[in-house]
């Protein structure tokens, strides 16, 4: 992108006629890649007079998110990184305010956040501390005080950080411009001068920001404001831009790899033999020549050397690869030599896909699926934690080493929900999986979730028990009417109780499947009493109709003769 995301920052506070200052602030621009994938974040916060330690609680506040957002992982969105962060600070402020002081009103705190990311500001608010946006001469204030109105000349605030062990915690996001201003003020500003003082005063000072937040402050204290007074101003002076050319100028950096064979070396890597080509991409078994180790070498197609979208992709595959450790994941190595051309570097799991087990072992026994099911979900579950969906979990992307390990080893339409929220000028393609083992949402256009992913394990784990699909070979105009065939029909000595989870896992509306992998996992480990409607739908209905059969007749019975 030719503009990076950049800011103009003023500041003042003062403790006015308080003797001490309890309001706290802070903006902190990381530098890149942090700056496009986490963006800017802005706080204040005003500790609450009536706290044993609120000017320690805004600090604390303040310091804890500036801090502990820039920590959370790159592939979270702004709003589970930021809401997971002031949950734990509330529990935190809470714990201790108990702790030092015996009273739930220790340490408290208003707090209000602004998160800049690619073109949306992300804003989470507790309390009465305010964020404002001055567009085109147009002041709007974008949070929402939590005030309770106890007669017409009292009220108080009925939300803050640390007075309670669950916080409700305001978000909303909205779009960024060039040139926007956001205000931040305590209520000893906002209380005591206008919207229309503070739009004057900023447009007066646009030269020196610092300036404008001490008029702000001068004009709320000669109006007999008696509290603290805390000004934060930032200017957005630049956003990332769309340019198509040098977003893909960027993309293509590094050429195409040419196709590579036994005997050739590439960057210190002696290449062995092809593993496994198709028309996206060729994976290569090489030696590290400095270790003697050998690693895997993926490289990219040469039909898509003018495909952007498809670079993006592939360069995203390294990224997640990278970002995530788990031994049933597939680990992506970080360069350690400069690279001539396109390619990544991935761990050898020795073995045989699970495709390739599944034909050598036609009639598993049922421990040894849960037990490869298990490893799998293991693996999947980073992905999820991370807020990453695979998207294309099959048998083909799984391997299993001499050792019975399972490792997932193929990322290629894994969305990342973190960078789903950066602006690019590409469309995002979303790819939708293999044939039987995409979730029907997908195949509707729908959005998928982590139920997604549970449809294609599910999948899975009745291919391996019965070696047939619980719906057969999946076309898309059948989609919306799939019928769930028993997998005791074709494993007569599976359990039933088994058939019911994998049913409940396959279910087509992402709605009726488990919540979770560990729901999944355990029933498929445990015998569950399913009711009958979910064990027989027929015997279910069959017996519903004789029922209401049996309660027509007897008030039939009771009209005509009592």
């Amino acid at each position: 992108m030719s503009n990076a995301l950049s800011i103009t920052v003023g500041q003042y506070s003062e403790a006015g006629r308080k003797p001490k200052n309890q309001d706290a602030y802070g903006v902190l621009a990381p530098p890149e890649p942090l700056l496009t994938t986490k963006g800017i974040a802005a706080v204040i916060a005003d500790g609450v007079s009536s706290s044993e330690a609120g000017d320690k609680a805004s600090e604390y506040s303040v310091k804890g998110f500036l801090n502990d957002y820039f920590s959370t992982p790159e592939s979270w969105t702004v709003k589970t990184a930021a809401q997971k962060i002031l949950t734990a600070l509330n529990r935190w402020l809470y714990g201790q305010g108990y702790h030092l002081y015996g009273t739930n009103k220790g340490l408290v705190t208003t707090l209000s956040v602004m998160v800049i990311k690619s073109t949306t500001v992300h804003l989470f608010h507790v309390g009465d501390t305010r964020i404002y946006r001055l567009r085109d001469k147009e002041l709007e204030c974008l949070t929402q005080d939590h005030h309770v109105q106890i007669s017409k000349d009292q009220e108080y605030l009925s939300r803050a950080m640390g007075i309670e062990l669950h916080i409700e915690i305001d978000y909303r996001n909205v779009g960024v411009e060039a040139g926007d201003y956001f205000i931040f003020t305590t209520d000893g500003i906002h209380g005591y001068i206008s919207d229309e003082d503070i739009t004057r005063i900023v447009l007066e000072h646009t030269q020196d920001l610092n300036k404008a937040c001490q008029q702000i402050v001068s004009e709320a204290f000669a109006k007999d404001s008696p509290d603290n007074l805390t000004c934060q101003i930032l200017r957005i002076e630049s956003i990332p831009t769309q340019d198509a050319n040098a977003f893909f100028k960027k993309l293509t950096e590094l050429p195409f790899p040419p196709p590579l064979s036994h005997g050739m070396h590439l960057d210190g890597y002696h290449i062995l033999r092809e593993l496994y080509a198709s028309k996206r991409s060729q994976v290569y078994l090489a030696q590290d020549e400095e270790t003697q180790k050998n690693v895997v070498l993926k490289t990219p197609s040469i039909n898509f050397d003018d495909d952007p979208a498809y670079i993006d992709l592939f360069l995203h595959e390294e990224w997640i690869g990278k970002r995530l450790t788990h031994p049933h994941v597939m680990k992506v190595y970080e360069h350690k030599r400069h690279r001539q051309c396109l390619y990544y570097v991935a761990e050898y799991v020795p073995g045989q896909t699970l495709r390739q087990w599944m034909h050598d072992n036609p009639q598993p026994p049922l421990s040894e699926v849960r037990a490869i099911i298990e490893q799998i979900a293991s693996g999947l579950r980073a992905f999820h934690r991370m807020e990453m969906l695979h998207q294309d979990l099959k048998p083909e992307n799984i391997m299993v080493d001499q050792h019975g390990t399972i490792k997932i080893i193929d990322f290629g339409s894994t969305k990342i929900a973190g960078l789903e929220e950066i602006t690019t000028p590409l469309e995002r393609i979303n790819l939708l999986g293999t044939r039987n083992y995409t979730a029907p949402e997908y195949l509707l256009g729908n959005t998928g979730s982590t139920r997604s992913d549970l449809f294609s394990l599910g999948v899975i784990a009745y291919e391996m028990l019965t070696n047939h699909l619980p719906y057969g070979e999946a076309k898309l105009e059948k989609v919306r009417r799939l019928n769930y065939i028993s997998a005791c029909h074709y494993n007569p000595a599976l359990p039933m109780w088994v058939d019911c989870a994998l049913k409940k896992v396959t279910h087509p509306n992402p709605t009726r499947r488990y919540d979770s992998l560990s729901e999944f996992l355990y029933d498929l480990s445990h015998p569950n009493p399913f009711p009958l409607r979910e064990r027989n739908p027929v015997a279910f209905w069959r017996r519903t109709a004789v029922v209401l059969l049996i309660i027509n007749l007897l008030v039939l019975y009771f009209y005509l003769f009592i």
